[in-house]
């Protein structure tokens, strides 16, 4: 078979699988006051649409006539039957994040804290579910405990797509508006630090990312903050395994020159593979226009590599899945928590089968915290995602640093305190004057299994 028609033959075979994904499992301006008593934003397109207290759905793939019903009737301030309404909805579909939060958002008087979700619903719906799930428990708990001194949490969702525009016109009427006391987001690592460095550092709202992991945001400033471990973990912990536990001294890296994310994984990785003996054959990168998986599999062997390391992010997913399959599990595979995706257990297949990717947090790794206990009771599973406990994490730290003092200085001051401490998914939440997240990193392998609803899962691993 010739070059081109190997190629051919990738792109069928993941346009095929890929398309089936999406029916798996769930784990995957004027500014004016709204009918929910927050904000919403008139007159600039598209941006109205993006927000809502429960006016309006963000998710459409979790529709039923209930939930259509709470939305009318929570737009007309008819919070009562919103209540019933949204209640019989989640009867239908109990892990729907989205009904949950305007659940206890329409339970709320207008006497309430607020905070902001942000997250990528256009571009990655399954991930935007799975952060919205952990704000919508922890704000679910929050309230049933008292709120914050007494006063509710209401939570506001906003879709930004992950798109630098998009997020910085919402960042600057959130940073307008003094009853938004802080900023859960962003989904990517571009997006967090140009939202980060332009509009929140320097006009003081706080922000945690549940999923940036990049290095640069540990240096923009005292008000910005994450949950998740920066790539400093991961990329370290990554190399540590390839020599110690693979074995493995020479390593082929494909990345992103376009994505932060991917940019500082591979810059740590390397370091850390240089830095203790290991070797680089080279770099590949995804976005580059004449990129095909086939060619950078061959090259890698052709240098010598025995590893291949894809620092891939979500733009990169069908890419990375390209270079599994030209693969077929000759060279060892890497990957930082972009590849803790689904698509990788179905569509990869046994061609990923030993694939060992960095996460922040398992749930099999933490069975006896609470947190996973009641997940379960609100979303009638077990199989709970990094990215769901991660923004859990976020949604409680700030939760914690309002009880100090609700306004946006005093949780900066109280986050930023080296005494500060919260109860988290994945145990007790610090930060690092930084603003990173004090945590180790987990190591998962995909290996033969049920848990996900394919043939293969992700299983915790020891580190090295």
């Amino acid at each position: 078979m010739t070059q081109k028609n190997d190629t051919l033959a990738l792109l069928l075979a993941l346009g095929i699988t890929a398309g089936i994904v999406g029916t798996g499992v769930w784990w995957f301006s004027t500014i004016q006051k709204s009918p929910s008593g927050g904000i919403s934003i008139n007159n600039n397109g598209d941006l109205n649409q993006r927000l809502s207290y429960g006016e309006k759905s963000l998710i459409p793939t979790m529709m039923n006539p209930e939930k259509q019903r709470g939305i009318s009737a929570f737009a007309t301030g008819n919070y009562v039957e919103a209540v019933q309404d949204f209640q019989k909805s989640l009867q239908t579909y109990a892990n729907d994040p989205e009904a949950l939060i305007y659940l206890n958002n329409a339970k709320i008087g207008q006497n309430a804290v607020s905070f902001v979700v942000s997250v990528p619903i256009g571009k990655d719906v399954n991930a935007s579910q799975e952060l919205l799930r952990g704000v919508a428990q922890a704000q679910t708990e929050v309230n049933q405990k008292g709120g914050i001194n007494g006063v509710p949490l209401k939570v506001l969702i906003a879709n930004d797509d992950d798109d630098v525009a998009i997020a910085s016109q919402l960042g600057q009427a959130f940073v307008k508006k003094p009853e938004i006391l802080g900023v859960i987001g962003y989904f990517g690592s571009n997006t967090t630090l140009d939202v980060a460095k332009n509009i929140y550092q320097p006009q003081g709202l706080p922000m945690i990312s549940a999923t940036s992991t990049s290095v640069e945001l540990s240096e923009l400033g005292n008000y910005i903050f994450r949950t998740v471990p920066s790539d400093l973990f991961a990329g370290t912990t990554l190399a540590n395994y390839m020599l110690k536990t693979l074995k493995k001294q020479k390593a082929a890296i494909i990345y992103n020159s376009q994505s932060s994310y991917s940019k500082s994984l591979k810059t740590v990785f390397t370091t850390a593979l240089l830095g203790s003996g290991g070797e680089v054959v080279t770099e590949i990168d995804f976005s580059a226009p004449d990129f095909n998986a086939v060619e950078a599999v061959k090259q890698a062997q052709s240098l010598g590599a025995e590893v291949l390391m894809l620092a891939m992010n979500t733009a990169t997913l069908n890419q990375a899945l390209l270079v599994i399959q030209a693969n077929q599990g000759k060279l060892g595979l890497l990957g930082g928590d972009s590849a803790y995706k689904p698509e990788i257990l179905q569509v990869g297949d046994k061609n990923a089968a030993g694939m060992v990717v960095a996460i922040p947090w398992h749930v099999l790794a933490h069975k006896d915290n609470p947190f996973i206990k009641e997940a379960a009771k609100l979303w009638k599973t077990t199989n709970v995602n990094w990215r769901t406990a991660m923004a859990y994490d976020a949604a409680i730290a700030f939760t914690t640093a309002m009880k100090q003092n609700a306004t946006r200085k005093g949780i900066q001051s109280a986050l930023a305190n080296p005494n500060f401490v919260a109860q988290g998914a994945s145990g007790p939440i610090r930060f690092l004057p930084s603003g990173d997240r004090n945590q180790s990193i987990q190591l998962v392998m995909v290996k033969p299994g049920k848990r996900s609803g394919y043939n293969y899962d992700f299983v915790p691993i020891a580190n090295p």
